[in-house]
């Protein structure tokens, strides 16, 4: 008996050792999760920004956080296409650059995690999501990147309007995005119809499709197409031609339609159920600051910006006062899958 009872009190030593070991485990795990969240050293993202701005905006941002990223860049439709397939097991926290027309649509199918960045205050209210889904970061004006070479040896003048695209001249000397796999192709669709009316606008896209010689995957690259001469003109942002003149392109020429053209405004947001939020958070801060959006201009990127202490790059400056029209980003976001269905039949007939 006497030895049954002091077995008895060792075992019940033991479970109450056990419990106290985890209980003490359990208390340690969570001040570990704590200080997890509070120093967070990695962020994977997808980047909408040219690849040379990318890598230095992802170094910088580790340099002022010591937080590692590790990003993927892609055009803004494929990132959107991205988004929705992992929607169930998120594997980026962050989107970074891209048309908000695609934000907007994230938004709407749940895809986007709600943050109001304190940085973000002083933006404009036309700027950012009312309800803190996405804040706009750059605009880019929508123009025409042209091959001077093939301007000069036709005695041609440079496009200065929409309709100049349809001149007879330029049939199969066009390139332009890909609606559907690039934010900027979309914005095309999109500030067409908005200009012209739905009817009309689809009627001009349908004839601007005669002109086409190729529809690219990404929005930049109708940019790269005039400057080889593969095309007189790549409807594209002016600030990827831009980027080209400094490269040594002496061949690539600029112009904005007269009637009017859009912008697009690069964002950047929080996907739903990111895996690293507090990174995600102290990025969003971070990349709204003067000096986080002032990198692009010397790593390739000459966007107008957001943050109105910044500083916009020189060399956009002489389309500062560029006529735009009344481009309306939530519209333009909410209509974004029947306004594709609509070009897809267009440009069909």
């Amino acid at each position: 008996m006497k030895l049954r009872k002091m077995m008895r009190a060792a075992v019940a030593a033991a479970l109450v050792g056990a419990v106290v070991f985890g209980i003490a485990g359990c208390g340690d795990s969570g001040k570990g999760e704590s200080k997890a969240k509070e120093n967070p050293k990695e962020l994977t993202m997808y980047m909408g920004v040219v690849e040379q701005s990318a890598k230095v905006i992802a170094a910088d941002f580790e340099k002022d956080t010591g937080i590692h990223v590790n990003f993927v860049r892609m055009s803004g439709g494929e990132t959107l296409s991205r988004i929705r397939a992992e929607k169930d097991n998120p594997q980026a926290s962050v989107w970074y650059g891209g048309s908000a027309d695609s934000f907007i649509m994230a938004k709407k199918e749940g895809l986007l995690e709600a943050y109001k960045s304190p940085n973000a205050e002083k933006i404009k209210p036309e700027f950012k999501d009312p309800d803190g889904y996405w804040t706009g970061i750059y605009q880019g004006y929508l123009g025409f990147i042209c091959d001077g070479r093939y301007f000069e040896e036709n005695h041609l003048q440079l496009p200065e309007s929409w309709d100049d695209l349809l001149k007879p001249e330029f049939k199969g000397q066009i390139v332009m995005g890909n609606p559907g796999s690039a934010s900027t192709g979309y914005v095309i669709v999109s500030a067409t119809v908005q200009r012209l009316g739905e009817e009309n606008g689809m009627k001009y896209l349908s004839l601007l499709n005669k002109q086409v010689k190729q529809y690219t995957k990404a929005g930049a690259a109708p940019a790269r197409s005039a400057a080889l001469g593969e095309a007189a003109i790549g409807i594209t942002y002016l600030h990827n031609g831009i980027r080209l003149m400094k490269e040594g392109n002496t061949n690539v020429k600029l112009s904005l339609p007269k009637e009017g053209t859009a912008y697009e405004l690069g964002a950047v947001a929080i996907l739903k159920g990111a895996p690293q939020e507090e990174a995600a958070k102290k990025f969003v801060d971070w990349c709204l600051t003067k000096k986080a959006q002032e990198i692009g201009q010397h790593n390739n990127s000459y966007q107008f910006l957001t943050n109105p202490d910044a500083n916009p790059p020189e060399e956009a400056m002489p389309f500062k006062d560029a006529k735009l029209i009344n481009y309306d980003f939530q519209w333009s976001g909410d209509n974004r899958a029947r306004l594709l269905e609509e070009w897809n039949a267009a440009v069909k007939q």
